[in-house]
C-alpha cells in the first residue's frame, strides 16, 4: 500500500536504485508503483491497474487539440506487468506531456467486463485534464487528455491551519457562481483566482472555513458522447478525482489549473480561511450500461462500479451507476486521493456527498464499521482533517445520527428540517427545535461524539436558498427542462400570502424578519454551523430548487445585493461574530443542565413565556432558553438569554427567576428595524428584569448579560 505522497514514493524508489546499481535511464524507474503518471528527471513513469486487460498502451499527443497520438506506447505483458499493475518508464518526457490509457480485454457485460480496445481512457490517478470531449478521425469520442503535472509549489511556509472543528464557521461555496457575474467586478471572473480577489469579502463576513462545490474534474457542458448535456453547473459528476477542475482556471494552458488552485489554497490559508472540498466518490460520469467507456469501464468495470448479475449498474447514486468504495482496489485509491488533496493541496478537509454509499458492500449491503468509513477516520495523514458526511444516499439509506462512532462530523438533515417547521410555526416542533439549539444531542450523544459533529445548516445548495425559502411554497423548476419533475416537493417553506416577488410591505418585512430568524438560530446554536454562499445577501434563484444545471444568473452570486440587501449583510456578520467571540454557543461537549457550583446558573434551561419551568407537552410557538457559563473556562463567556415566537400574534414573555439578578442588554431582536436589529457592541437597552417582555409575532431576541 502507498505509504507516502506519490512523487515521494516514486522518488525514494529512484534514490534507493541509485545507491545499489547504477542504470540506464530506461531501467532507472522499474518499481511498477505509485499510480499515475510521475514525473522524473529523466521522464515520466506511467502505472495503471488492470486485473484483466490483455493488453495496455500509452497514447502520446502533441497538442491538446490533437485528434490522434503522435506516439504509441505498447507494455509488454512479460516485461511491464507486475500482477496486475502495469507500468512503464518513458525517458524524455516532461511536465504538460498528454496522454491516455488504452487497454485491451473481454467485452463480456454478464461478466461485468467492458473492454473496448478503441476506446481511450483518463488515467483514474491524472493529475490533471486538458481540452474537452472531441471526435477522433473515425468519429469515436473521445475524453480530454490527461496531463502530467510537475507538483512542485512555493506555498511560502504554508501548512493546515488545524482550526478545530467547533470554532469553525462554514461557508458553502461555488468557484465559479461566486465571481462569473458580471457584477463581481474581477479581473478574473468564476476562477479560482477570483476567489483570491473575494477574499476580502469573505474575511469580512467572518466565515473561517469555505466548503468547496465540487472541484475535481467533471464533464463541461459539452456532449460526452452519450447524449446532449444540460450545463453541469454543481460539478457532481465526477471523471477524475485526482484532479482540479479544468474549467475553473484562468487560461487554458494544460495543467495550468493546478497551479491556480494552489495559489487559492495558500492564500485563503493566509487569510485565516481554512478549505474543506465536497468530494462524490458514490458514481462517475460513465453512468449506466448506456453511458460511454473512457476510464474506469475500460480499465476494470467491475471492480471500480458496483455491478448486477445480468451486467448492469447497482444505483445507489441515482446518477446511473455506484462506485464501488469498499472493494480493496477502490478503498486504495479514494484513499490516496484524499492523501493527495491533503499533502499536495494543503486541503483542511472533506465533505463526502452520499456518504452513505460508503457504508455499502461490494454487494451493496449496509454494514456496520465499514472498511471505508473506518480507513478515512484512522488514517494518520488525515488526522487533522475535517471529515463531514452527507451522511445518506438516494436509495433510501438515511444514516444522520448512525453514520459512524468515530470523529466523523455530518450534516444534520434534521436541523434543517426541524429549524424550518418551527419557524414556519407548525404544531409540536417546540421541544425538536430546543433539542437542535443544543446541540442534537439525541443523534450525537448516544455513539459518543459531540456537539461538533452537528453541522448545523438551513439551506444548502440542494434546495431552496434562504430568501426562496420565506418566498415560495413550491418549486419552479422548469428551466431545468424537466417539467418540474426534478427537485425535493418537501421544503417546509412558506410564501407568506404571495408566490415569489411581492411589493406588499407587509409581507416583504416578515420574509426578512423569518430569514433573519433563521440565520440568527442557526449561529446561536450548539454545533457547526454552515451558511450558503449568497444567503447572507438574500440571493434568490427564483423558486428553483435544485439549479444543478443552470450556469447562468440562477446561481451566480449578484454583488449587487450586497450593497442592495446591505442590512441583512449587517446583521449575518455581527451574528457572526458574536458566535465566534462567546465560548458559551460553541461549547465542545453536550449541555447537561447542571451548574458546576451551587447558586449558579445551569449551563442550559428552559422555560415557557411566563418563566416558569417549560412542559413540552403543552408548549406551542413560544420558548426561552437560558444559556449560562458554568464549566466553561474562558473569561470571554458570558451567560445568554434568548427568546423565540413563532406565533401570527405578538407573545409577552417574562425574564425567568434564576436569570433576574442579572442585567441584560439586548443584542438581536428580528422584529425591530435596523440599526435596532443587532447591537455590534453588546450595548442595547438593558431590559427591566421585572417587567415583561413582548416579543413580536415571528421574531426572536437575544440578550447578554454585563
Amino acid at each position: 500500500m502507498q505509504l507516502q505522497a506519490p512523487w515521494l514514493l516514486a522518488r525514494a524508489a529512484s534514490v534507493v536504485m541509485h545507491k545499489t546499481q547504477p542504470a540506464p535511464p530506461t531501467l532507472q524507474f522499474k518499481y511498477p508503483l505509485p499510480y499515475g503518471a510521475i514525473l522524473h528527471d529523466t521522464g515520466v513513469q506511467f502505472a495503471v491497474y488492470s486485473r484483466s486487460a490483455t493488453a495496455m498502451r500509452v497514447l502520446l499527443y502533441d497538442r491538446v487539440s490533437s485528434r490522434e497520438p503522435k506516439r504509441v506506447i505498447e507494455l509488454d505483458p512479460q516485461a511491464d506487468r507486475w500482477g496486475d499493475i502495469w507500468s512503464t518508464f518513458v525517458p524524455g518526457l516532461e511536465a504538460g506531456t498528454l496522454y491516455h490509457f488504452q487497454a485491451d480485454g473481454p467485452f463480456e457485460p454478464d461478466k461485468g467486463l467492458r473492454f473496448d480496445r478503441h476506446a481511450r481512457l483518463i488515467d483514474p490517478y491524472a493529475r490533471a485534464l486538458a481540452g474537452t470531449f472531441q471526435r477522433s478521425t473515425d468519429g469515436i469520442v473521445r475524453p480530454p487528455k490527461c496531463v502530467v503535472v510537475d507538483d512542485h509549489f512555493d506555498w511560502r511556509g504554508d501548512r493546515h491551519m488545524n482550526r478545530p472543528l467547533a470554532e469553525s464557521v462554514i461557508y458553502e461555496m461555488h468557484v465559479r457562481g461566486l465571481t462569473r457575474s458580471s457584477t463581481s467586478n474581477v479581473e478574473h471572473p468564476g476562477t479560482y483566482l477570483g476567489v483570491i480577489e473575494k477574499i476580502p469579502y469573505l474575511k469580512s463576513l467572518g466565515v473561517t472555513a469555505v466548503e468547496l462545490m465540487p472541484v475535481h474534474e467533471f464533464p463541461l457542458a459539452e456532449s460526452d458522447g452519450s447524449k446532449p448535456r444540460r450545463a453541469n453547473y454543481w460539478g457532481y459528476d465526477p471523471m477524475a478525482f485526482f484532479a482540479p477542475h479544468r474549467g475553473y482556471m484562468d487560461g487554458n494552458k494544460p495543467g495550468d489549473q493546478v497551479k491556480q488552485f494552489k495559489t487559492m489554497v495558500r492564500e485563503l490559508h493566509a487569510a485565516g480561511i481554512e478549505v474543506i472540498l465536497d468530494v462524490v466518490f458514490n458514481h462517475t460520469s460513465e453512468g449506466n450500461e448506456y453511458g460511454p467507456t473512457f476510464s474506469f469501464k475500460g480499465l476494470q468495470n467491475n471492480v471500480y462500479y458496483m455491478t448486477t448479475d445480468d451486467g448492469g449498474y447497482k444505483n445507489y447514486s441515482g446518477c446511473g451507476n455506484t462506485v464501488n468504495g469498499n472493494h480493496p482496489i477502490v478503498r486504495e485509491m479514494i484513499f490516496h486521493c484524499l492523501r493527495h488533496w491533503v499533502y499536495n493541496y494543503h486541503v483542511d478537509g472533506f465533505r463526502f456527498d452520499l456518504a452513505s454509499i460508503l457504508s455499502r458492500d461490494r454487494s451493496g449491503e449496509l454494514v456496520p464499521n465499514p472498511p471505508m468509513v473506518e480507513v478515512i477516520a484512522e488514517d494518520p495523514m488525515l488526522a487533522d482533517t475535517k471529515i463531514i458526511a452527507e451522511a445518506w444516499d438516494a436509495a433510501g439509506a438515511f444514516q444522520v445520527g448512525s453514520f459512524s462512532n468515530m470523529r466523523w462530523a455530518e450534516w444534520n438533515g434534521h436541523y434543517r428540517d426541524d429549524i424550518r417547521r418551527y419557524w414556519r410555526g407548525d404544531f409540536g416542533v417546540t421541544g425538536a427545535m430546543a433539542t437542535r439549539l443544543s446541540g442534537s444531542s439525541d443523534l450525537y450523544q448516544p455513539s459518543g461524539r459531540n456537539p461538533y459533529h452537528s453541522i448545523n445548516f438551513v439551506t444548502s445548495h440542494d434546495g431552496y436558498t434562504l430568501n426562496d425559502l420565506v418566498s415560495y411554497e413550491r418549486k419552479h423548476n422548469l428551466d431545468n427542462g424537466e417539467a418540474n419533475r426534478d427537485g425535493d416537493n418537501n421544503n417546509y417553506s412558506s410564501n407568506y400570502g404571495v408566490e415569489g416577488p411581492t411589493r406588499r410591505t407587509a409581507i416583504v418585512a416578515l420574509r426578512r424578519r423569518q430569514a433573519k430568524n433563521m440565520i440568527a438560530s442557526l449561529l446561536i446554536s450548539q454545533g457547526v454551523p454552515m451558511i450558503v454562499s449568497g444567503d447572507e445577501v438574500l440571493r434568490t434563484q427564483r423558486g428553483n430548487n435544485n439549479a444543478y444545471c443552470q450556469d447562468n444568473a440562477t446561481s451566480w452570486f449578484d454583488w449587487r445585493l450586497v450593497k442592495r440587501n446591505d442590512e441583512m449583510l449587517r446583521f449575518t456578520r455581527e451574528v457572526i461574530a458574536f458566535r465566534r467571540q462567546q465560548p458559551v454557543l460553541r461549547r465542545e461537549k453536550f449541555l447537561t443542565g447542571t451548574a458546576s457550583r451551587p447558586g449558579e446558573l445551569p449551563d442550559v434551561s428552559w422555560y415557557g413565556v411566563e418563566g416558569q419551568s417549560i412542559d413540552w407537552e403543552s408548549t406551542y410557538n413560544s420558548l426561552t432558553c437560558l444559556l449560562g457559563t458554568c464549566w466553561l473556562t474562558n473569561p470571554a463567556a458570558r451567560s445568554v438569554l434568548i427568546m423565540m415566537h413563532s406565533g401570527g400574534k405578538g407573545q409577552k414573555f417574562a425574564i425567568p427567576e434564576p436569570a433576574r439578578h442579572l442585567r441584560w442588554r439586548l443584542f438581536i431582536d428580528t422584529a425591530a428595524d435596523p440599526p435596532g436589529d443587532v447591537y455590534p457592541q453588546h450595548d442595547g437597552p438593558i431590559v427591566a428584569a421585572n417587567r415583561p417582555i413582548l416579543l413580536a409575532h415571528h421574531s426572536l431576541r437575544c440578550y447578554v448579560a454585563e
